[in-house]
């Protein structure tokens, strides 16, 4: 029974290891969608000159889930909602750090960005773009060393912990 314990709690905090490790792997990826995602939104803007519910719209169409769902509820929001735009960007922001592996300073870039969205002339907005793009690129970069260095750690100090607990036990 003792080593039916043992190995139930080896695989617990594997897991718990596992889970740490993809979150450390998906961040990156994360940070890639959204900037292609603001590529694809600086054209909608720029080029179609679309309004920013059917943009919205267009966008979440041509990602992947956790991005497309959150251009999605924006534009369903935008619909639904009469209340100032920066409050729907930043509740809509806040889910989307909740569903996805981004950190803080991603959000806050996303959170600049959505209050000068809308309030400028295109050739402003597309530098408003610009801007979180080059923010994003530098968080991307941070991602991918942070990725590099900790996802095989979190997987290793997940299944030593647990074997240290059980010789602590046993």
């Amino acid at each position: 029974m003792k080593w039916l314990g043992a190995i139930i709690l080896v695989i617990a905090t594997t897991c718990i290891g596992l889970y740490f490790s993809i979150r450390f792997e998906k961040r990156p990826q994360h940070i890639r969608q959204l900037e292609s995602a603001l590529q694809l939104l600086e054209a909608e803007i720029t080029y179609s000159q679309t309004p920013l519910q059917l943009a919205f719209q267009t966008i979440s169409r041509q990602l992947p889930h956790p991005i497309s769902h959150f251009f999605q509820s924006l534009s369903e929001a935008m619909l639904k909602q009469e209340i100032d735009f920066n409050v729907i960007w930043n509740e809509k922001t806040e889910e989307l750090r909740k569903m996805t592996s981004l950190k803080k300073n991603e959000i806050e870039v996303l959170k600049q960005f959505g209050n000068s969205l809308g309030q400028h002339d295109f050739i402003q907005q597309q530098k408003q773009i610009r801007l979180a793009l080059t923010h994003l690129d530098r968080e991307l970069e941070e991602a991918r060393d942070e990725s590099y260095k900790y996802s095989n750690l979190a997987r290793s100090l997940g299944v030593l912990t647990g074997i240290f607990i059980v010789l602590l036990l046993l």
